[in-house]
């Protein structure tokens, strides 16, 4: 029979699930609307610096990656070296005084920092060090410093999901949430790959396999809004295109094509580990140089800027090899379109020594990202392998610009131990899907060799090892196993009619704290212990009058066999217990025996050690 009592439970769930949900939609959103207006600001004063200071005042207007918006006109000026050098250094300097002066969170890459707050300062990151990093990262790149644009805008958006759960007096694990979602959106907009965005929040914490299952969908609507935003900013011709354009069609002929494919996996895996050395060896040395460190980017820049023209002198000044300082797109784009007329000693120079200025740029202190930057070391140095495979072995490797695209994302996946969001980020950019299988088989090849190695020091190894999930993983441990897999204790019992004389004599003879009681039929109706007995001892006159049932408790605390052991350690701080009762399941007057706490937790001790060992092996 219908009765509103009944069904009133069930619908004030439904609406409360409805509440919640609703509410993720609505936060997401928020943050989404924010990164892609971030994202659309960063690109703004990028450009205009980049307009005024580097292509007017120092004649240089690099080539650009086909979907890439231009919003000035490329203007007639003489290039000149020293005025290249000079917006470097000024670059630098103005760089490193806004960050270190204001938010020295904001130096090198940013996604670090975001990383760092989601697992040690519970998804904090003070107001004033997105608009800090929005300002130090677009002035870095816009005077050609070598660096990606992908770390400022993740730590606008982590910086603004932060500060809305913080103002919404959100849980630190909801803040954390939104810290995460903020940077799936911010690289979803910029580079508009928005389920790249999504898969990269969940997936760039950590350095093993595991996920931020949680960060996922809200991630994905963030991005989705974010993308939608930054993309009708944009001019009509280039609004959906990727950032490589649509021409790249490849297909992958023959399985065999894969015996190259994976040589160039361990290449790149060479590779990344000089990049990760490199960059990190760059930065513990500027750490060292005795100056101010507002003036370290500054070092930094005009050392980039000098391994660059030294290269333009080099190569006849060629434009292209100049590739190694600012995003370096447009040498990519050749590599991806042209390779053939890009050459393979170009491709390596690029390469190898956009390593350096990167590590110069980034490693001194100055702010920008390192995920373009991988980009451009990872497909010029597929480019290369491609062409010298295809001169070696034509029929294995028919066409170079296929080692181009799956260096890209086999360095990155390798480099950052992001696997799943770079394969889908690299088809985002490119708008092939043909090259899905090959992409694969190199990323998780070079994912899986560089174990050791990692761009972002912050990732942890896997949820285990983050503050952020501890007390969620010693739930999950004590759920999987019952009060029977530990076993009870066999407690002498004792008789409700018992007097209170003999319970004396009996606790001057043993060393049992808790004693369980049970009526003439062998029935459980309580419990006491020696605190309960304590307070009669005196009262000579109670013990030949008081017996067990006197001095049991009956609200007693217990549980059975089949209880888990996070319900029994819950139970057992309830009332500050040492042991338990094991009552039969279904039958609470068949006492079994007495767990004891530290029996507990010296199983589940035994069970983590066992978990590390396991993920250790």
């Amino acid at each position: 029979m219908f009765t509103t009592r009944r069904w009133m439970p069930f619908v004030t769930r439904q609406f409360q699930a409805s509440l919640h949900s609703s509410k993720w939609i609505g936060l997401a959103a928020a943050v989404g609307l924010i990164a892609g207006v971030g994202g659309i600001a960063f690109q703004v004063i990028e450009q205009t610096v980049f307009h005024f200071a580097t292509e007017r005042f120092a004649g240089y207007s690099p080539q650009e990656a086909e979907g890439e918006p231009r919003l000035y006109e490329a203007p007639v000026a003489e290039f000149s070296a020293a005025k290249l050098l000079l917006v470097l250094a000024a670059g630098g300097l103005v760089s490193g005084v806004l960050v270190y002066r204001f938010a020295p969170e904001a130096e090198g890459h940013g996604t670090d920092a975001a990383i760092d707050a989601f697992h040690m300062k519970r998804g904090y990151i003070r107001p004033i060090v997105p608009l800090v990093k929005l300002f130090a990262s677009a002035i870095t790149i816009g005077t050609s410093g070598s660096g990606g644009r992908e770390g400022p805008i993740a730590q606008i958006g982590a910086g603004f999901g932060s500060y809305l759960a913080t103002a919404l007096k959100l849980p630190a694990r909801e803040r954390r949430i939104l810290l995460a979602v903020g940077m799936g959106a911010g690289i979803g907009a910029i580079f508009r790959a928005p389920l790249a965005g999504a898969l990269f929040a969940a997936e760039i914490l950590y350095q093993g396999s595991d996920l931020e299952s949680d960060v996922i969908v809200p991630a994905a609507v963030a991005s989705t809004i974010s993308y939608s935003v930054f993309s009708f900013w944009l001019p009509e011709e280039i609004r959906f295109l990727p950032l490589f354009g649509n021409q790249l069609q490849y297909r992958l002929n023959s399985v065999f094509e894969l015996v190259p494919l994976t040589l160039l996996a361990f290449i790149l895996v060479g590779v990344a580990v000089i990049y990760i050395k490199s960059f990190y060896g760059t930065h513990e040395l500027f750490k060292r140089l005795p100056l101010p460190k507002f003036l370290k980017p500054t070092v930094g820049a005009l050392l980039a800027g000098l391994i660059a023209l030294g290269l333009f002198q080099i190569y006849g000044e060629d434009f292209r090899v100049l590739a190694v300082l600012g995003t370096g797109y447009g040498t990519l784009q050749d590599a991806l379109l042209n390779p053939q007329n890009v050459g393979i000693g170009l491709l390596l120079t690029v390469a190898i020594f956009k390593i350096a200025t990167t590590s110069a740029t980034i490693g001194s202190g100055g702010s920008g990202g390192v995920f373009g930057p991988s980009m451009v070391i990872g497909g010029c140095t597929g480019g290369a392998v491609g062409q010298a495979f295809h001169y070696l072995a034509p029929t294995l490797a028919p066409n170079p610009s296929v080692y181009a695209i799956v260096g890209m994302a086999g360095f990155f996946a390798g480099a950052a131990h992001a696997p799943i969001s770079t394969i889908v980020m690299v088809t985002e950019l490119t708008g092939d899907y043909a090259l899905l299988v090959p992409t694969m088989w190199v990323a998780m090849i070079c994912s899986v060799l560089c174990q050791r190695w990692t761009l972002y020091r912050k990732q942890l190894p896997t949820r285990l090892d983050s503050p952020a999930h501890r007390g969620d993983l010693l739930v999950d441990i004590l759920e999987g196993i019952k009060v029977s897999e530990v076993g009870w204790l066999s407690r002498k019992t004792v008789a409700e009619s018992l007097q209170l004389r003999e319970i004396l004599r009996l606790l001057s003879e043993s060393k049992q704290h808790y004693f369980p009681v049970l009526d003439s039929e062998q029935r459980f109706v309580g419990v006491f212990s020696t605190d309960d007995v304590r307070s009669f001892i005196f009262d000579e006159s109670l013990w030949e009058l008081a017996n067990a049932r006197d001095i049991m408790t009956t609200r007693v605390v217990a549980v059975s066999p089949d209880d888990d052991l996070n319900t029994a350690l819950r139970r057992f701080t309830e009332l500050n217990l040492d042991e338990m009762p094991v009552l039969s399941v279904g039958d609470n007057s068949k006492y079994l025996g007495m767990l004891r706490r530290r029996d507990v937790i010296h199983f589940y001790n035994q069970k983590l050690q066992q978990h590390q060992a396991e993920k250790t092996a």
